[in-house]
């Protein structure tokens, strides 16, 4: 068990996370997990910002060494989250900037570790799940799962073999094959919810391919678990145990939010609009059946492993968000307009004509 630090008279759990490339959709949720747990938040980003309480951001290229090297000295836990989306096509420019900006960085994380007299304790690199093969037969865990084939499957074979390029003996370290995240604010959830929102949240294909999902909360669960776990190390799948079709999952969404019909998108229609947005098809049609079998072994509970009640939560949590934030309009037009609170009207302009759909 990690020891407890005081920061400004409270005992705190961690004394500093560092996230590599954690200026994204996945890091700003750590660092949001980790505020109330750790003395320190270090991200390593490419742009500079401003300090958030116990948050801070340190610059870094990705390339080659620097003072931000003496951020991870002795660090309770380093996350590698570096890599430029795949949401795009794969022209051979947008091939070679994906693979580059994941193996890049991850050697170079890797060097430093090796050569610091006191590295992090346990070194994170977050993968993707999509390195296992096409499959509707038979889940994939870590020791019976086939490696599948393709540029996705590439980049996830390159992106390994550079986390696995320096030797770390003071430094534990976890491949983190990572499922698709749903989570409140960004990553495919907020996108799928758009569609059913239009009519449009049908079935993508057949709509028998598996998703892998995994509920971001659970993610956050899964990283402090294997800080408390030192015997964890090696390859680990983090997706929810049980995988649910893609017809299934939309209909779960249209159910929970109440929605009877959606459209469905024929494999035909993906392609035209995947070209018009600038995407790829396999990002959707291909069968993604993981299985978290170590985590499980381990004793991981996970507090969402069914979709229904991950999505529920979800979409509970996004209807507090916006309750709050109409109370808090209302509250600022009150006091702007000096008058009780029971004469706003949403329904009337005036002042504010900003209203919640």
């Amino acid at each position: 068990m990690s020891a407890k630090h005081d920061r400004g008279g409270k005992r705190m759990k961690y004394k500093k996370i560092v996230l590599a490339g954690g200026n994204g959709y996945l890091g700003k949720m750590l660092a949001n997990y980790y505020r109330d747990k750790a003395d320190e938040i270090i991200i390593l980003s490419r742009h500079e910002k401003q300090t958030e309480q116990n948050i801070r951001t340190v610059v870094w290229d990705g390339k080659s060494t620097g003072r931000w090297t003496a951020e991870l000295v002795n660090a309770d836990m380093l996350v590698n989250l570096c890599g430029k989306n795949v949401n795009c096509r794969y022209t051979e420019k947008n091939k070679a900037e994906i693979i580059a900006s994941r193996v890049l960085p991850t050697e170079l994380l890797g060097l430093v570790i090796h050569e610091l007299f006191e590295p992090p304790k346990l070194w994170i690199n977050v993968t993707s799940a999509t390195i296992y093969r096409h499959a509707e037969d038979r889940p994939q865990d870590e020791e019976t799962g086939e490696i599948g084939s393709g540029f996705s499957v590439d980049v996830c074979r390159a992106w390994e073999a550079a986390f696995n390029k320096y030797d770390t003996p003071k430094t534990r370290k976890i491949t983190l094959r990572m499922g698709i995240v749903l989570g409140r604010d960004d990553s495919v959830f907020p996108r799928l919810l758009t569609l059913v929102k239009l009519g449009m949240g049908g079935k993508q294909g057949d709509g028998q391919q598996y998703v892998s999902w995994v509920h971001e909360h659970d993610v956050a669960r899964s990283t402090e678990w294997f800080i408390e776990h030192p015997d964890a190390q090696g390859i680990f799948n983090c997706t929810a145990p049980i995988a649910v079709k893609n017809e299934d999952l939309m209909h779960i969404i249209r159910k929970v939010y109440d929605r009877l019909l959606g459209l469905p998108a024929p494999v035909w229609l993906l392609k035209v609009g995947a070209m018009v947005i600038g995407t790829e098809t396999e990002l959707i049609l291909k069968s993604r059946w993981v299985t978290p079998a170590r985590l499980l072994q381990s004793g991981f509970k996970f507090q969402f492993e069914k979709a229904e009640d991950a999505v529920r939560d979800l979409l509970n949590s996004t209807a507090k968000r916006t309750q709050w934030c109409t109370s808090s309009l209302c509250l600022q037009i009150q006091r702007s307009n000096n008058g009780p609170l029971d004469d706003f009207d949403p329904g009337r302009p005036g002042k504010s004509d900003r209203r919640d759909n």
